[in-house]
């Protein structure tokens, strides 16, 4: 008969078989590791993935390389347009460049004249005589100019002329010279003038000129589809823009000469004055 301890390590025995080790045994499996390919089919595995990505990239646009066309700009205007709206186009940047060219070069002329301003306000009054002062001055200078038919007209005071008054000849000589002056600095306003007035309406002839071809277009096609229309509409706002553009500079640019002009032909109108004093107080000595 077994005893008790017998009968214990018999059941553990029965136990540990029928489980099929022992309890005390590492349960955990490895996973097996599957074995490393190569040669061909390694390299053929690692391009596709590559070529995949390489389609997926080319077949994707990049959206900063996208160039859009304008149909409607002013490239298509000029291709578009028929004879009128070239013409009308033509005109408007005529007037454009002939008024920006009078801007720039009556200021460089009003800037000339306030220096050759300055120079006669500096050393002409100093002068021992007016011949002096006179051959002091630019050529160029309207002071100069002003000067010297003062002095003409003084040395003429003679024959038919001696029964003017010679306060009256030297006044309306110096007169002469001044509007001669002023003359001078007001050519080519006129060109400043006519743009502002007129380049309005040449740009609103190039917009009626485009919503008479928009009708036309509606009329052959039948329906007025916003591809039919477009264009012309297009053109005629355009037009319009172009004609304000050339119109508005225009305008504040003849104000602005005229403003000068005038700040300036006071400066030679106080000029003539003095001279005329001087030219009267001479003829009495």
């Amino acid at each position: 008969m077994r005893t008790p301890i017998q009968l214990i390590l018999a059941s553990l025995s029965l136990s540990a078989a029928l489980l099929g080790g022992p309890v005390w045994a590492n349960t955990s499996t490895a996973v097996p590791t599957p074995a490393p390919t190569s040669g061909p089919a390694a390299a053929t595995a690692l391009a596709a993935p590559a070529s995949l990505s390489s389609a997926a990239n080319a077949s994707t646009p990049s959206a900063g390389t996208t160039a859009v066309d304008n149909p409607y700009g002013l490239g298509a205007l000029w291709a578009q347009g028929d004879a009128v709206a070239k013409i009308t186009l033509l005109i408007l940047v005529i007037m454009s460049v002939g008024s920006w060219y009078v801007i720039f070069t009556k200021f460089a002329e009003q800037s000339r004249m306030r220096k050759h301003g300055l120079a006669a306000q500096g050393d002409f009054w100093a002068s021992a005589s007016l011949r002096q002062a006179a051959d002091g001055l630019d050529p160029a200078s309207p002071y100069r100019f002003i000067t010297e038919k003062g002095l003409e007209s003084a040395n003429r005071h003679e024959g038919l002329l001696s029964n003017v008054d010679f306060n009256t000849w030297v006044s309306m000589s110096l007169q002469r010279a001044l509007g001669t002056v002023q003359s001078r600095l007001q050519d080519s306003l006129a060109v400043l003038a006519t743009v502002g007035s007129t380049a309005p309406f040449v740009g609103l002839f190039g917009t009626v000129w485009g919503i008479y071809h928009a009708l036309v277009k509606i009329g052959m096609s039948g329906q007025a589809s916003i591809d039919k229309v477009a264009g012309p509409v297009g053109e005629a706002l355009i037009m319009t823009a172009i004609g304000l553009a050339v119109a508005v500079p225009a305008v504040l640019g003849y104000n602005w000469l005229v403003r000068r002009n005038k700040a300036v032909m006071e400066e030679i109108n106080a000029f003539g004055a003095d001279l005329h004093a001087v030219l009267l107080s001479s003829a009495k000595k």
